[in-house]
């Protein structure tokens, strides 16, 4: 397939009585109708074509105005649908405003039940309140659905217990374009939220997943990062898969998770991928405690 080269910038005005400063917003057409536009928050995939526009995420509540006429840029077409990958502020911020202006927020059973209700965060240490009625997913599934629009199929799949316990990896066929959510991180540590329902065994076979839909031209949407590809993708697993094993052989060994910080596991790629959000550290409690069946991320301090 051929990718398409150009590059659409586009810098929003600073609109008054704004909670965030302009972003600037990077388009990138991916087939005749796959965008992938980055700005503040999670990736966005776009579709747009004959059928008007849906979209994959929709980012930070105060920065949707921006992100609406960003995706202006590429199709003047309302928003008809949106899917979420997951329930986190920075994918499903725009849901309660673009939902308001008529499209269908569609996402798995157990995003509407966490949007519904109190989330605490041990990672953060707080508690995220309700999300807003006109915020909550209308057309939820429990295993996959598939859009039928703009030429072809854009089917997600569920990934049990993966980033969280509601991911989606969303497929369009045509395209050949995977949009992965929060499953991947590329360029740093992955962020598991083990008080959402994610492991990261279930982030791994998330990703092998994706690799079997995946060919050697495919354009994958990660969550956070640059779009990547099949040979990202691969090395984004095998080295998940190492850092789990050098993890369970300290286990193996009766070393408590102090020892098991303390001794480093993940050093071989801690100067390239801890030092942007995730910390080594706290990257190996999320091995950790997924390997031991401890649904709770488990502060740093408590860890030393």
């Amino acid at each position: 397939m051929k990718l398409f080269a150009p590059i659409i910038m586009l810098v929003i005005p600073v609109l008054a009585g704004a909670q965030e400063q302009a972003v600037q917003y990077q388009t990138t057409q991916l087939s005749e109708t796959v965008y992938m536009l980055k700005g503040r928050g999670g990736n966005v995939a776009i579709s747009a074509g004959e059928d008007g526009v849906f979209i994959i995420d929709d980012q930070i509540e105060p920065l949707t105005d921006q992100l609406v006429a960003a995706i202006a840029e590429v199709s003047q077409e309302p928003i008809r649908f949106v899917i979420n990958t997951h329930y986190h502020g920075d994918h499903v911020g725009g849901n309660e405003t673009i939902s308001g202006a008529g499209a269908v927020i569609v996402a798995h059973d157990n995003i509407r039940q966490r949007m519904s209700t109190d989330q605490f965060s041990h990672f953060f240490g707080k508690t995220t309140p309700p999300f807003a009625a006109a915020a909550l997913p209308v057309l939820t599934f429990n295993d996959q659905i598939s859009l039928h629009l703009n030429g072809e199929p854009a089917t997600a799949f569920h990934v049990p217990r993966g980033h969280t316990d509601g991911d989606s990896i969303i497929h369009f066929p045509a395209s050949n374009v995977i949009h992965m959510g929060d499953i991947y991180f590329e360029g740093l540590y992955p962020f598991i939220d083990l008080d959402g329902g994610g492991s990261i065994q279930g982030t791994i076979a998330g990703v092998n997943r994706a690799l079997k839909l995946a060919n050697d031209d495919t354009k994958i949407i990660p969550g956070h990062g640059p779009l990547s590809d099949l040979e990202s993708l691969r090395a984004y697993r095998d080295y998940l898969l190492e850092a789990c094993s050098n993890v369970q052989a300290l286990i193996d060994q009766d070393k408590s998770l102090a020892e098991i910080v303390a001794a480093k596991p993940t050093q071989k790629w801690d100067e390239s991928l801890g030092k942007t959000w995730i910390s080594p550290e706290q990257f190996v409690i999320f091995i950790h405690n997924s390997l031991q069946g401890i649904e709770h991320f488990t502060p740093i301090e408590r860890a030393k």
